[in-house]
């Protein structure tokens, strides 16, 4: 809802605490848990709540796309205590031994979550994970300029919107995409259909049809009418509708991706407890809730997901429009025609990658 000002409040924190990751101005007995999240996607109140309540510091740090969130830990470039990546960047990390299980006796807020967020594939014995948000991938339009119904991905490709419509900035994402407009499943691992998703995207590209690939820099874009169509997220464009109602949101008939985001530990953790203490109490009720209200994303917490409708009217003094609730927490009909990535093995992955580097973005 006011994720302006998160993305100030995170950049402030970002920078002020940057010393404190590296060990400068921090006393030899100092509690800290360094954190690593999506850029706008906390409510920063939280942070100070939690500081007050358990004296442990806070160091919280963003990433734009699982894929720079992984290229930074990977390259010794980051210090993290709690990051939390998508499903399928869970998987790859579990693969590779870079999470810690976690002790769920320091986490009795998990009692909370919603079975239907527990064991999925990426954690099948949920022994890394508490989920932190979920939601779904679609269609982001301008009503002002796209007059007709968005029912599918081809509205993606489509030249009648050159240089108006703009590609995520991520390899799974957009290759989904084009996997989903062909018909194909987004976790094909088939060299011969990613290919063809690939220089699908590759064509749209070289016609013109992109005027970039974009994460967040996509939010002034749509809000500005500078971009009229787009993919995202089902929270950011909650975000973006509040700054333009001209904007609407699709989920294509011919399916899309449901996500979970979860927060992991990782294996070299410094600060396992307090990474613990933290994760225990962003998955309490009362945080979910004021999180839902500040981000727009659903919770997997099942008491907050169903208190939210009266706590967003409490909070701000007029009934949640259902439309956009549904947006927030899809329905289940919705759910059951989206595909939830899977990890890919590696070979695919270095596909994906190999194709993502031939685009030269």
């Amino acid at each position: 809802m006011k994720k302006k000002l998160a993305l100030t409040l995170t950049l402030t924190v970002t920078t002020a605490l940057l010393a404190g990751c590296s060990g400068g101005g921090n006393s030899a007995d100092a509690r800290v848990v360094n954190v690593c999240g999506w850029g706008e996607n906390i409510e920063p109140e939280l942070i100070d709540q939690f500081e007050e309540e358990t004296g442990i510091k806070v160091n919280y740090q963003t990433a734009e796309s699982n894929e720079a969130m992984y290229a930074l830990i990977k390259n010794g470039g980051a210090n993290y205590d709690v990051i939390v990546p998508s499903d399928y960047m869970i998987s790859q990390m579990i693969e590779e031994d870079m999470l810690a299980e976690l002790n769920f006796d320091n986490i009795p807020n998990f009692s909370l979550v919603d079975d239907r967020f527990k064991n999925l594939s990426y954690d099948p014995e949920n022994k890394y994970t508490v989920p932190y948000t979920w939601g779904t991938l679609g269609i982001i339009y301008n009503s002002d300029v796209v007059k007709e119904d968005v029912t599918s991905w081809d509205i993606m490709f489509d030249p009648a919107y050159a240089g108006q419509t703009a590609m995520i900035n991520n390899p799974r994402d957009a290759l989904g995409i084009a996997l989903m407009k062909l018909g194909y499943s987004i976790n094909t691992t088939d060299e011969n259909e990613i290919r063809e998703a690939y220089q699908l995207i590759a064509d749209a590209k070289n016609n013109g049809v992109y005027q970039g690939f974009f994460m967040d820099e996509i939010y002034d874009k749509m809000e500005g009418g500078e971009t009229s169509v787009c993919t995202y997220y089902a929270g950011d464009y909650l975000v973006m509708y509040e700054n333009n109602p001209s904007l609407r949101w699709a989920v294509p008939e011919n399916g899309s991706n449901w996500f979970v985001d979860a927060m992991c530990v990782l294996k070299d953790a410094e600060h396992k407890e307090e990474a613990e203490a933290w994760i225990n109490f962003i998955t309490s009720t009362e945080a979910s809730l004021a999180n839902m209200d500040f981000i727009w994303y659903s919770t997997p917490n099942k008491e907050a997901l169903e208190q939210y409708p009266a706590y967003y009217e409490e909070q701000n003094g007029e009934p949640l429009d259902p439309a956009l609730y549904e947006v927030m927490a899809a329905p289940q009909e919705i759910l059951d025609k989206c595909e939830s990535y899977l990890g890919l093995p590696e070979e695919t992955r270095t596909l994906y990658n190999d194709l993502w580097n031939e685009l030269g973005i």
